[in-house]
Protein backbone atom coordinates (compact mmCIF):
# COMPACT_ATOMS: atom_id res chain seq x y z
CA UNK A 1 0.00 0.00 0.00
CA UNK A 2 1.29 3.52 -0.94
CA UNK A 3 1.81 5.98 1.91
CA UNK A 4 0.06 9.13 2.09
CA UNK A 5 1.28 12.09 0.19
CA UNK A 6 2.42 15.10 2.85
CA UNK A 7 1.78 18.38 1.10
CA UNK A 8 2.65 21.54 2.72
CA UNK A 9 1.62 24.75 1.84
CA UNK A 10 4.49 27.09 3.12
CA UNK A 11 3.24 31.25 3.67
CA UNK A 12 4.57 32.22 6.73
CA UNK A 13 7.88 33.77 6.67
CA UNK A 14 8.65 33.11 10.34
CA UNK A 15 11.79 31.16 11.12
CA UNK A 16 9.61 28.64 13.64
CA UNK A 17 6.99 27.82 11.00
CA UNK A 18 9.94 27.43 8.23
CA UNK A 19 11.66 25.39 10.35
CA UNK A 20 8.86 22.97 10.81
CA UNK A 21 7.68 22.83 7.80
CA UNK A 22 11.49 21.40 6.78
CA UNK A 23 11.34 18.66 9.94
CA UNK A 24 8.28 17.42 8.92
CA UNK A 25 8.60 17.43 5.33
CA UNK A 26 12.34 15.91 5.48
CA UNK A 27 11.46 13.08 8.23
CA UNK A 28 8.27 12.23 6.05
CA UNK A 29 10.29 11.75 2.58
CA UNK A 30 13.54 9.84 4.32
CA UNK A 31 10.42 7.72 5.66
CA UNK A 32 9.62 6.66 2.19
CA UNK A 33 6.98 9.27 2.22
CA UNK A 34 5.83 11.57 -0.87
CA UNK A 35 6.04 14.75 0.26
CA UNK A 36 5.21 17.90 -1.64
CA UNK A 37 6.13 21.39 -0.53
CA UNK A 38 4.57 24.63 -1.97
CA UNK A 39 6.39 28.02 -1.06
CA UNK A 40 4.25 31.67 -1.39
CA UNK A 41 3.89 35.08 0.28
CA UNK A 42 6.11 35.48 3.17
CA UNK A 43 8.02 32.12 3.27
CA UNK A 44 9.29 33.17 -0.12
CA UNK A 45 11.94 35.39 0.75
CA UNK A 46 13.62 32.80 2.85
CA UNK A 47 14.45 30.95 -0.48
CA UNK A 48 16.69 33.96 -1.54
CA UNK A 49 20.10 32.73 -2.89
CA UNK A 50 21.53 35.54 -1.46
CA UNK A 51 21.01 35.37 2.46
CA UNK A 52 22.98 33.95 4.76
CA UNK A 53 21.01 31.40 7.77
CA UNK A 54 21.31 34.83 9.82
CA UNK A 55 20.05 37.42 7.40
CA UNK A 56 16.82 34.81 5.92
CA UNK A 57 14.76 34.21 9.28
CA UNK A 58 12.81 36.41 11.06
CA UNK A 59 11.32 35.41 14.27
CA UNK A 60 10.70 35.10 18.01
CA UNK A 61 12.84 33.59 21.16
CA UNK A 62 12.65 30.31 19.63
CA UNK A 63 13.98 31.60 16.27
CA UNK A 64 16.62 33.32 18.69
CA UNK A 65 17.71 29.44 20.13
CA UNK A 66 17.47 28.19 16.74
CA UNK A 67 20.35 29.83 15.23
CA UNK A 68 21.88 30.46 18.41
CA UNK A 69 22.26 26.91 19.03
CA UNK A 70 23.24 26.33 15.25
CA UNK A 71 20.00 23.94 14.89
CA UNK A 72 20.26 22.63 11.37
CA UNK A 73 18.92 25.13 8.83
CA UNK A 74 15.71 24.73 7.21
CA UNK A 75 16.88 24.93 3.49
CA UNK A 76 20.04 22.12 4.46
CA UNK A 77 16.79 20.06 5.79
CA UNK A 78 15.03 20.32 2.94
CA UNK A 79 17.98 19.70 0.44
CA UNK A 80 18.25 16.32 2.34
CA UNK A 81 14.60 15.59 2.11
CA UNK A 82 15.25 15.60 -1.60
CA UNK A 83 18.52 14.07 -1.74
CA UNK A 84 17.44 10.91 0.59
CA UNK A 85 13.54 10.78 -0.49
CA UNK A 86 10.60 11.57 -2.84
CA UNK A 87 10.11 14.95 -2.20
CA UNK A 88 9.04 17.82 -4.79
CA UNK A 89 9.44 21.64 -4.15
CA UNK A 90 7.46 24.38 -5.83
CA UNK A 91 7.25 28.06 -5.47
CA UNK A 92 3.76 30.12 -6.44
CA UNK A 93 3.94 31.50 -9.31
CA UNK A 94 1.72 34.18 -8.74
CA UNK A 95 3.79 34.87 -5.79
CA UNK A 96 7.14 34.93 -8.50
CA UNK A 97 4.96 37.55 -10.42
CA UNK A 98 4.59 39.76 -7.38
CA UNK A 99 8.06 39.94 -6.26
CA UNK A 100 8.97 40.38 -9.97
CA UNK A 101 11.17 37.43 -9.28
CA UNK A 102 13.05 34.85 -11.84
CA UNK A 103 14.14 31.07 -10.87
CA UNK A 104 17.74 32.29 -10.38
CA UNK A 105 16.97 34.34 -7.24
CA UNK A 106 16.23 31.38 -5.36
CA UNK A 107 18.53 28.95 -3.53
CA UNK A 108 20.24 26.67 -6.12
CA UNK A 109 19.23 22.89 -6.81
CA UNK A 110 16.28 23.20 -4.52
CA UNK A 111 13.08 24.53 -5.61
CA UNK A 112 11.40 22.36 -8.98
CA UNK A 113 9.79 25.45 -10.42
CA UNK A 114 6.80 27.38 -10.84
CA UNK A 115 3.37 26.31 -10.12
CA UNK A 116 -0.18 27.65 -9.55
CA UNK A 117 -1.93 26.97 -6.59
CA UNK A 118 -4.87 25.40 -8.41
CA UNK A 119 -2.47 22.62 -9.86
CA UNK A 120 -0.78 22.37 -6.18
CA UNK A 121 -4.34 21.38 -4.71
CA UNK A 122 -5.55 19.79 -7.47
CA UNK A 123 -2.09 17.33 -6.90
CA UNK A 124 -3.04 17.12 -2.87
CA UNK A 125 -6.16 15.67 -3.20
CA UNK A 126 -4.51 12.09 -2.49
CA UNK A 127 -2.56 13.22 0.85
CA UNK A 128 -2.67 15.24 3.52
CA UNK A 129 -2.93 18.83 3.31
CA UNK A 130 -0.74 21.63 6.00
CA UNK A 131 -0.63 25.28 6.15
CA UNK A 132 2.35 27.10 7.92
Amino acid sequence: MASLSLNIVLCSGEHEKIQMAAMMASIAAVSDRPVRVFVSMNALFAFDRELTAGERYSGGAFSELLLRKKAPDAIELLRQGKMLGEMKIHVCSMAMDVTGWEMDRLVPDLIEGPLGLTKFLSDAEDGQLITL
